[in-house]
């Protein structure tokens, strides 16, 4: 059996294009434009259901990146997803049929593959801007893999290196794993983190969480560009498993900000968590507090 969507073992499915008519679609908002609000609300939905979907985590995701990205363009990037997982053959059989294909669509046909300068991009993190320019890093190229191939049926899954995310086909120990980034190229049991132990297909909220530390970096270079700092750390916290740490990151990125009394806040409230482990950190900490509250003298 080859790993499903969320890393979970189970078939590819018996009916073929099964995800072209199952793949979720962003429920219609009353009113006007969706605020940052109802787009974040959403995403902890998502995040909090049975089955996250990916697709749609990482479209709300680019919108608060992106404030044109609205409801039909995001249904725009979910339509075309759906028509690339259409112009795949039918009947295949198997992990390296399936990365084959795939690999020939994306990386041959249609030139998906990734540069040194996408790196330096903030749009090489949001799946809108990847579909559109078919390039990204290598995260966000095999999101576009994974859902061409599962709306197609495929028996794929995502597998997290360190530094480097790649996609798997088949079971995850025949070892049949392609580079988005480098168009599919094909890694077999080249890299040593493929050779050694088992491969453990990433979950789809620690797919989202890579993606959002990605988007950190990028601005923790930036100083200007803190605001998305911020966004980035806000929707980690949404997520239901992550690093405690965050909320000390985004404490004090909102003093950096000028939120002395709302950084101060939460830098009291994260004294008050680690304070149950180590109480000179706690100490620390709330000695930072009290520096922020005095900045509003």
């Amino acid at each position: 059996m080859a790993a499903g969507r969320d890393g979970q073992r189970g078939g590819a499915g018996a009916v073929r294009r099964t995800g072209l008519r199952d793949a979720p679609r962003l429920p219609p908002l009353p009113g006007g434009p969706v605020s940052t609000r109802a787009w974040r609300e959403q995403f902890a939905a998502q995040a909090r259901s049975e089955r996250p979907d990916l697709a749609v985590m990482c479209l709300l995701l680019a919108a608060e990146a992106d404030p044109e990205l609205d409801e039909r363009a995001m249904d725009w990037a979910q339509i075309e997803l759906d028509r690339l997982a259409g112009m795949l053959p039918y009947g295949l059989r198997g992990g390296r049929a399936w990365a084959s294909a795939v690999t020939e669509l994306l990386g041959g046909r249609l030139g998906f593959h990734g540069t040194p300068a996408d790196y330096e991009r903030l749009s090489s993190s949001l799946l809108h801007e990847v579909l559109r320019r078919r390039r990204g890093l290598p995260i966000l190229l095999s999101v576009v893999w994974l859902e061409v191939a599962r709306r197609a049926g495929a028996p794929v899954y995502g597998l997290g290196l360190p530094g480097h995310f790649v996609v798997g086909f088949g079971d995850p120990e025949e070892g049949v794993v392609v580079d988005p980034f480098a168009g599919g190229a094909s890694l077999g049991a080249g890299p040593a983190e493929l050779a050694s132990g088992p491969r453990t297909p990433a979950r789809t909220l620690d797919i989202v969480l890579r993606i959002l530390t990605n988007i950190r970096a990028w601005a923790a270079t930036r100083p200007e560009q803190s605001g998305v700092a911020l966004w980035a750390l806000e929707l980690s916290l949404l997520l239901p498993s992550h690093p405690a740490s965050l909320r000390y990151e985004r404490a004090r990125l909102l003093v950096e900000r000028g939120s002395f009394r709302e950084g101060a806040a939460e830098l009291d409230a994260y004294a008050e968590v680690v304070a149950a482990v180590d109480d000179d950190a706690a100490a620390r900490i709330r000695a930072e507090a009290v520096s922020a509250r005095a900045l509003l003298n």
